[in-house]
């Protein structure tokens, strides 16, 4: 299974961009167990350059590694033979972030 998470208001509830904040410390905690048990992780994330340097560099300082960042898995890019937009992951964990569930529809 693979999870995507943010890291402005997720990571990092408290942030004001571009500074990092303080962590979410039982997200942290579960990421590395969810890791360690051979779970796949990427950081999804808004921020570029010296930004999403600060991000991971906080994020590893945290003891968090991540698979890949903003960018899909190399499974999935060899699956589809290409690395879209948009990352693919089972999980997405996003402070913004909404289910929608369409029930119902077909021929009346």
């Amino acid at each position: 299974m693979i999870i995507a998470v943010d890291f402005d208001g997720v990571l990092t509830p408290n942030g004001h961009w571009p500074e990092v904040g303080e962590p979410n410390t039982k997200l942290f905690e579960w990421l590395k167990f969810y890791r360690e048990l051979g779970g796949k992780l990427i950081l999804w994330t808004n921020r570029t350059g010296a930004a999403l340097e600060n991000a991971v560099a906080f994020c590893k300082e945290q003891g968090l590694e991540f698979d890949t960042v903003n960018k899909n898995l190399p499974e999935i890019m060899e699956r589809f033979n290409d690395d879209g937009p948009k990352v693919t992951a089972d999980l997405y964990i996003d402070d913004k972030a909404a289910h929608v569930e369409f029930r119902g529809g077909g021929k009346s």
